[in-house]
This record gives structure tokens, C-alpha cells and sequence, in this order.
């Protein structure tokens, strides 16, 4: 009995030393992880949340705020000028739209060099509005109102030319106002409306429709354009006009008088006593 006493204790004795060793193994793996997951902790790059593009943005695209998304950047990292702040991006107390200079691919960073200041343009493509092209038409002193011309400015185009080869009546030269209150949107490359002198632009933009361009671009071919500056506050619509050298000194149009031709008649003569008479006949020749 007492060996069996022994046995069980000495047993006892044995199990409890394993379970204080595996407990001892446990708690030792357990302080190394927690000691690595320390060190991993203080490893880890702090981070900053940077403000994205969530698409792709394109030149002369109008930034919004659903085109804007939040990533986390390494702090050491952030690219200089990039937005953290969704207020420094979209200011609360500015209503104008900021626009993107430089293409943009989702998930880049946005930063300041790549859109515009609010208010600003990014160039003609920002000016032209919905259905509108852009077209370029060549002026001088004389046709382009001697430098005066500044982006945003509206003027009448007139075309000048002679129509004699595509009209049965000799006209002459005349002007004709072709198109009335058109846009200008640039001055040579110039897209400011901030030019503080007069410039004597070789080219002016308009923004137009396609079919204003479509005339624009036959009337620049076969005449001379010139452009007339429209006031600011002017809201006026030109009538249509035409003028050619007859109404412009005050001459009435010479009308052409056509004469009909005579019928002719063929006679012979026969004498009758004393009378000599003429008796038509028809003419053989």
C-alpha cells in the first residue's frame, strides 16, 4: 500500500513539475511576442491622410469634391504641395471651382501645381462652354480694333468681298455682317482678361458653334473679315446688314433695258397703173 502511495505521489509530483515547465514555456513565448509586437509598433511609418484623385482627371476638367478621396501617406514622404485638408482644397468661402492644369490618374496625389487657384481657367478649354469650338480668325490693326480686343470681349464679325463670280448681277465689293455678339476667348496665346495695355494681336479665338465656325471658315477664305468691338452692358441684336459700293455713294441701280427685236417684213413692189404698191411676202432669207 505504501508503495503504491509512493508511486502515485512521486507521479503527482512529476505531472505538476511538467505543467509549471509548460506554463513557464507559455508565458515566455508569450512575452517574446508581445515584446516583437512592440518592436514592430515602434517600426511602423507614421502616417498623414493625403487627399487623392479618385479618377482619372483630365486637362481642363472642373474639380469636385467627388473626385477627391482620403489615402494614408508616409509622413516623411508627402509630396511638397500635395492637399491634407479638404477645407485648403475646396476654401468655404469660395464659390468658384478650381480646374485641373495637369492630368491627373487615380490615386495620385493632388497637389497644388496640378489645379488651378479657385476662380482661375486652365486656358481655352475651360472657357468653351457646352457645344462650343474654339476658332481662330487672323486680324491686324485695321480689322482688329486697333489692339483694343480683350478675352471675354463679344464682337460683330463682317466679311468683305465681291460675290460677281457666283451672281448674275455685277455688284462689286460689299460688306455683310455675318455673324453678331460673338465671344472672344483669346488674344494671340494669350487667355488672361488681366492685359493692363493694347496688343496688336496677329490672331483672335472665338468660341462658336460649329455651324458659325462652318461660316466663319468659308467667309475667311473668300473675303476679308473685320471686328467690331460691342459694348459691355450692350444687349442689343445686330440686324442683319449689307452694304456695297452702289448704296454706299447713293447711286440708284442702273437697270438694264432689254430692246426686243423687230419682226422684219419682206415686201416686193408692183406697180398698178399709175401707184406703185408693197405687198408683204414672206421672207426666204
Amino acid at each position: 500500500m505504501r508503495l503504491v502511495f509512493g508511486l502515485v505521489l512521486i507521479v503527482g509530483i512529476a505531472l505538476a513539475g511538467a505543467s509549471v515547465l509548460m506554463a513557464r514555456n507559455y508565458i515566455a513565448q508569450h512575452q517574446a511576442q508581445l515584446e516583437m509586437e512592440r518592436q514592430a509598433r515602434g517600426a511602423v511609418v507614421p502616417t498623414v491622410e493625403v487627399l487623392v484623385a479618385q479618377r482619372a482627371l483630365k486637362y481642363g476638367e472642373p474639380l469636385r469634391r467627388e473626385d477627391v478621396g482620403r489615402v494614408q501617406w508616409p509622413e516623411a514622404a508627402v509630396p511638397e504641395g500635395a492637399f491634407i485638408d479638404v477645407e485648403a482644397l475646396f476654401p468655404p468661402d469660395e464659390t468658384d471651382r478650381r480646374v485641373i492644369l495637369r492630368a491627373m490618374e487615380r490615386g495620385e496625389a493632388i497637389l497644388a501645381v496640378k489645379v488651378s487657384k479657385p476662380g482661375e481657367d486652365a486656358g481655352i478649354t475651360s472657357r468653351l462652354e457646352r457645344g462650343m469650338r474654339a476658332f481662330a480668325i487672323k486680324v491686324d490693326v485695321a480689322s482688329g480694333v486697333s489692339g483694343f480686343l480683350r478675352p471675354g470681349d463679344k464682337v460683330d464679325v463682317y466679311w468683305t468681298g465681291s460675290a460677281d463670280r457666283i451672281s448674275e448681277v455685277a455688284r462689286g465689293e460689299f460688306t455683310q455682317l455675318i455673324e453678331a455678339g460673338v465671344k472672344l476667348i483669346a488674344i494671340d496665346q494669350t487667355t488672361g482678361d488681366d492685359m493692363d495695355e493694347a496688343v496688336i494681336a496677329r490672331t483672335v479665338t472665338v468660341s462658336a458653334r460649329p455651324e458659325q465656325v462652318a461660316a466663319l471658315a468659308q467667309a475667311q477664305s473668300t473675303g476679308r473679315l473685320s471686328l467690331a468691338l460691342v459694348g459691355a452692358d450692350d444687349d442689343t441684336v445686330s440686324a442683319a446688314i449689307e452694304v456695297d459700293q452702289r448704296s454706299l455713294l447713293g447711286l440708284a441701280a442702273a437697270e438694264v433695258r432689254i430692246e426686243q427685236a423687230k419682226e422684219k417684213v419682206c415686201t416686193v413692189r408692183t406697180r398698178r397703173g399709175a401707184e406703185v404698191v408693197e405687198i408683204p411676202i414672206p421672207c426666204t432669207n
